[in-house]
């Protein structure tokens, strides 16, 4: 049997400073109470939460919706760059632009039907900086990653063309 590691968030509502039971700490109506929380893991920077801007959320925090696509994309971009070290290819960069589709029914259950990651790539010149060899990175990080095999919809890779650094850098 492999190993298990155990995984402890503390979801805060209402936010530190607005007390329970004034206005924005009620649920009078749907209309009535914040959606704003704090998500707190021991000795590390509180998240701001709220639901997505969609169902009366704040745009200026995060969403259960946002950090799910960007938690797919950490997953494999970790992957990713363990699997290069191991290769012997030299990333210089990564950025996603993962994009996530949600599509709720007219009752108001919904579900995720697909997150498409865009990883964009620089690495260093030499041989291991081929096209094929982070295809196969790629597919192998995908194949690793903890969260897209916890998922039951398609998470896609579709990888922008490798960029390689010049010699002089």
């Amino acid at each position: 049997m492999g190993a298990h590691h155990e995984y402890s968030v503390t979801v805060r509502w209402p936010v530190t400073g607005v007390e329970p039971g004034s206005a924005a700490g009620a649920t009078t109506s749907y209309t009535a109470y914040t959606r704003d929380h704090d998500v707190v893991l021991p000795g590390r920077p509180v998240l701001a939460g709220t639901a997505d801007p969609s169902f009366r959320g704040d745009p200026e925090r995060y969403s259960p919706e946002d950090l799910f696509v960007a938690s797919l994309s950490q997953c494999h971009m970790l992957w990713f760059l363990h699997l290069a070290a191991e290769r012997g290819l030299v990333v210089h960069s990564y950025r996603d632009a993962a994009t996530g589709t949600m599509r709720v029914e007219s009752r108001g259950e919904g579900q995720f039907s697909d997150v498409t990651l865009h990883p964009r790539l620089l690495v260093a010149p030499g041989e291991q900086a081929t096209e094929e060899i982070v295809a196969e990175l790629h597919e192998r990080a995908h194949a690793l990653c903890f969260l897209s095999r916890s998922v039951n919809f398609p998470v896609l890779v579709e990888p922008a063309p490798l960029h390689v650094a010049d010699e002089a850098a």
